[in-house]
């Protein structure tokens, strides 16, 4: 039973290096900028949004132009968290294997 207290150890280990990475995730500021400058989005690697700044000349353009100009800025954004966690998370958890497990 030596494995089993080692994979525990081992499993201990990455929890604390994960929690440790959500809390640098929540800290870390992604900058997007879509429509030619015209939207800029903060969103933390955690996948909270900070803050949304749209140019108010932007405003003036037509509303269903405006509308999908930002929502596909939301998407990028996200799209964009998304992926900065899912790399930071597998830099935590390389290496660790369960045996049986791929």
């Amino acid at each position: 039973m030596a494995g089993v207290g080692k994979l525990l150890k081992q499993a201990q280990k990455m929890q604390r290096k994960i929690e440790a990475l959500q809390e640098e995730l929540a800290q870390t500021e992604l900058d997007v900028s879509s429509g030619g400058g015209a939207i800029q989005i903060k969103i933390n690697g955690a996948g909270e949004f900070q803050s949304i700044k749209l140019d108010p000349e932007f405003l003036k353009e037509d509303a269903e132009f405006v509308e999908e100009t930002l929502l596909e800025a939301i998407k990028e954004a996200a799209a964009k968290s998304k992926a900065f966690n899912e790399e930071k998370m597998g830099d935590a958890t390389a290496g660790f294997q369960f045996p049986g497990m791929m």
